[in-house]
């Protein structure tokens, strides 16, 4: 016997649908390549996906073929997403952050039919051109440009080309496990591997990110996504806003302090989402222009871990809670979200903000548990100190990669993240570090993550890395990379000083370099395999015993 109720496909284009005819006139605010704002609303966002819908039917292209885009946060690139997907075909967004040679793989591997980008990427897109196999139309998000058509004739507009098509499309009642976008992992460890997203994960995962306890989206809200569409789809938010109907504010390529500060003040942003650096870029700037950023009620931080001084600035500086939360490509992302429980209410401020520094705990839909070996045959003790290799199973986690590459899972069917963790009692994660990042220094196992934590909350420095150099008698120490603020005089001595009391003696950094920059992938993330192949050698000529 089965229910009595009506079934319908969970499709990305019933999102957009219900935005149109629920939340037709609430406002997205996107700022455009040329720093000018455009306003327009989920309605006229409707209209212009369906446009693009027909732009995509004209090129003949069937279900399932991918359409590449290589585009900031805007609202025409929102438009393309939801064409794209709700036409049937798959929206396969490209970092254009990583090298060429993985812009080149990645768009061949995924056998790009279309590709879409804005102007501010049309030297890229030129630079890899000829060495694309598949590309058949490309598309610059933007009006007509005559300096662009000279250097590119065969390029087509999109603004021409949804001025000539009607705002009349029937979406295709698709399969919900048919995929509808791809994106591609940051590529730090070999060539990037492709996680296939489906309607029915997307959607669900819409669901779960925009819960109380997981990102809190309400139509009352107006949310500000800096982190990049690119970067495994904005974490979601897209479809979480027109889910339930949300305004929206787009930051396009300005992703600076000052420039985020303005949008927040201006538009009166309630809810960002972004980075560890973003964050600190836009502190930085806060303090200076004097904003108390008075809108804004909450900042989600993923990507990597929130220094406990970021979360304390936030709070204390501008009653802003800053939400810690985790997950990957693999996982669409959302994994796990730091939301209190009832119990957690009456705790001190000192134990509330202890709590704040885990990663947080899995909405419904996926579960994680802490093993002592990847394979995941003897679980740890969920005592909030035994740590092991994190795993991830649920409704929107892969299972296996695009394509060429074979899946990872277990034997009973957990994805092993590649992190190490803890968990307790309560469900609530906290990254330890990465499994390639941990030090071992005598037999015994050094958090570069808690180092970091450490140094960043001196004032005096702006950005931080640890990583392990190689020793001749404890196999690894840890060695701490450091910007310093251009005004500060700072010295090792000091730095180093700044860990007493702080963390075990053995665990003190043995060495800090000062350097001007500190290099980042695509994603924001510190690039620690650059800076142990620059600086993973240089204890042995200045051993510390």
């Amino acid at each position: 016997m089965i229910g009595n109720m009506m079934f319908q496909p969970l499709l990305i284009s019933s999102l957009i649908e219900h935005a149109a005819q629920y939340h037709a006139d609430t406002a997205i605010i996107s700022k455009n390549t040329d720093g000018s704002i455009t306003e327009t609303n989920w309605g006229e966002i409707a209209k212009n996906s369906k446009r693009f819908a027909n732009v995509l039917q004209s090129f003949g292209l069937t279900v399932s073929d991918r359409v590449a885009t290589i585009a900031w946060n805007n609202h025409r690139h929102i438009e393309t997403w939801y064409g794209i997907s709700g036409s049937g075909l798959v929206c396969h967004t490209i970092n254009p952050r990583l090298f060429p040679e993985q812009h080149k793989y990645i768009v061949n591997d995924a056998n790009d039919k279309v590709l879409i980008f804005d102007k501010t990427f049309l030297n890229l897109v030129l630079s890899i051109k000829d060495s694309l196999l598949s590309v058949e139309e490309y598309i610059c998000l933007d009006a007509y440009n005559e300096e662009i058509h000279r250097a590119f004739p065969e390029v087509l507009f999109y603004d021409d080309l949804i001025a000539k098509q009607s705002d009349v499309f029937e979406w295709p009642d698709l399969d919900e496990t048919k995929a509808s976008s791809l994106c591609y992992t940051s590529g730090t460890t070999g060539n990037p591997k492709g996680v296939l997203y489906s309607h029915r994960s997307t959607v669900l995962h819409s669901y779960a990110a925009s819960l109380p306890d997981s990102f809190h989206f309400s139509a009352q809200d107006r949310i500000m996504p800096v982190v990049p569409m690119f970067h495994v789809n904005a974490w979601g938010t897209p479809y979480s806003a027109a889910m339930v109907g949300c305004s929206m504010v787009l930051p396009g390529p300005m992703l600076d302090g000052e420039s985020l500060v303005n949008l927040i003040d201006q538009y009166k942003v309630t809810n960002a989402l972004g980075v560890p650096t973003i964050w600190q870029g836009l502190l930085n700037a806060a303090y200076q222009s004097g904003s108390k950023l008075e809108s804004l009620v909450r900042n989600i931080v993923g990507g990597a871990a929130c220094p406990p001084s970021m979360l304390k600035a936030f709070k204390d500086d501008f009653n802003c809670e800053t939400i810690h939360a985790w997950g990957m490509t693999e996982t669409s992302p959302l994994g796990v979200v730091n939301q209190l429980k009832a119990k957690h209410i009456e705790l001190n401020a000192s134990d509330k903000f202890k709590l704040r520094f885990a990663q947080g705990r899995p909405p419904y839909g996926v579960s994680v548990r802490v093993c002592q070996d990847e394979m995941g045959t003897v679980e740890s003790a969920r005592d909030g100190h035994l740590s092991g290799h994190l795993q991830i199973k649920g409704h929107w986690i892969v299972e296996s990669y695009f394509d060429a590459f074979k899946h990872s899972l277990t034997e009973d069917g957990w994805f092993d993240t590649g992190d190490i963790a803890t968990l307790n009692e309560d469900g609530y994660m906290q990254i330890c570090d990465r499994s390639k990042d941990l030090i071992k220094s005598g037999g015994e196992w050094i958090s570069s993550v808690e180092l970091e934590n450490i140094a960043i909350a001196h004032p005096e420095l702006e950005m931080v890395a640890v990583i392990a150099a190689t020793h001749p008698k404890w196999d690894e120490r840890p060695i701490l990379i450091a910007k310093k603020l251009i005004e500060s005089s700072i010295s090792e001595t000091e730095i180093l000083d700044f860990y007493s009391n702080k963390i075990a003696k053995w665990q003190i950094p043995d060495k800090v370099i000062f350097v001007d920059t500190i290099p980042v992938g695509g994603t924001g993330k510190i690039l620690k395999k650059d800076l142990r192949e620059t600086y993973g050698s240089i204890l042995l000529n200045n051993v510390v015993a």
